[in-house]
């Protein structure tokens, strides 16, 4: 079942307009391990609650948006007036530039990316005649939105036959690299160790990548630790933080290339036999039957 579209409006080229719909593409929540705040005597969730110095809480309905222009004091922005603002900019994605895949710097990238799909028999034809463009040419959309009445600079990219909206950082956002780069020193570096690292990158090399072979460790171990706590059982840190051995480059070199090759074919296997991740449905559903035989016990 196709989840909820998260945005509607208009993809726009100039004076060509795609009507689209956008859905997330990546979930900040799935398959993550969160926990509550509580309070240590009772096990009751710490509440949070907005207050005024003068009044004390305050609901929701009663906060409004202000911008401090002085020292104490503000100028209000209603609601309203912010929609009025920015209603029809909301509603499209303006492409400005179309750039060569290579030029965009990865570090620009956010998390924030949405597939784009054509709403509408009218909009499939264009859509396609963009996206295809886009990925004949290698080439990579550059455009303006305007969500909650700040402006967002987003990359259009097709992957797949689909066209993928990725929020960039602003270059306010990014910092220079000099002020870091000024902290290198110009080193000399030898032919073989150059050759050998080569040859350590090609051990490593893949032409395709699968990150569904990359676990998250820390939701592993959680998931253990939590299915122990629910089974009552004690345990105790056997975990060492290892630090690893700084030894010579070359002789670091050739140690890494001869285990690359074995560690590589380790590594293949693991991830054909790992168990999948207790889910949090199975979790609850151990929380549960744990309850259920205490409350037998008891």
């Amino acid at each position: 079942m196709m989840p909820r579209p998260n945005w509607k409006g208009f993809l726009k080229l100039s004076l060509v307009s795609v009507p689209v719909t956008s859905y997330s593409a990546v979930s900040s929540t799935e398959g993550e391990i969160h926990f509550h705040q509580l309070h240590a005597s009772c096990r009751s969730r710490i509440k949070y609650v907005k207050t005024c110095p003068i009044h004390g809480a305050v609901p929701a309905d009663e906060i409004v948006s202000g911008y401090e222009f002085a020292k104490g004091e503000y100028v209000v922005i209603q609601k309203e007036e912010l929609t009025e603002q920015f209603l029809k900019e909301e509603k499209s994605i303006d492409i400005q530039s179309i750039i060569a895949t290579s030029a965009l710097d990865p570090i620009y990238l956010t998390e924030q990316s949405a597939y784009l799909l054509p709403e509408g028999g009218i909009a499939r034809k264009p859509y396609a005649v963009i996206e295809q463009c886009l990925r004949e040419q290698n080439r990579i959309a550059l455009g303006k939105r305007i969500v909650n009445g700040r402006d967002s600079l987003v990359a259009v990219r097709p992957v797949g036959k689909l066209l993928v909206m990725t929020t960039l950082s602003n270059a306010v956002q990014v910092k220079a690299s000099d002020e870091y780069e000024a902290q290198l020193t110009d080193v000399e570096v030898t032919p073989s160790e150059l050759k050998l690292t080569r040859t350590l990158f090609e051990a490593f090399y893949s032409n395709t990548v699968d990150l569904a072979e990359f676990k998250d460790e820390y939701n592993n171990r959680m998931s253990e630790l939590i299915e122990d706590k629910l089974k009552g059982h004690k345990r105790t840190s056997t975990r060492k933080l290892d630090q690893p051995d700084v030894i010579n480059l070359m002789d670091a070199l050739k140690k890494s290339l001869a285990a690359a090759k074995p560690q590589s074919t380790a590594r293949s296997r693991n991830a054909k036999s790992a168990k999948s991740e207790p889910s949090m449905a199975q979790l609850k559903r151990s929380a549960i039957a744990a309850k259920r035989k205490s409350a037998k016990r008891a």
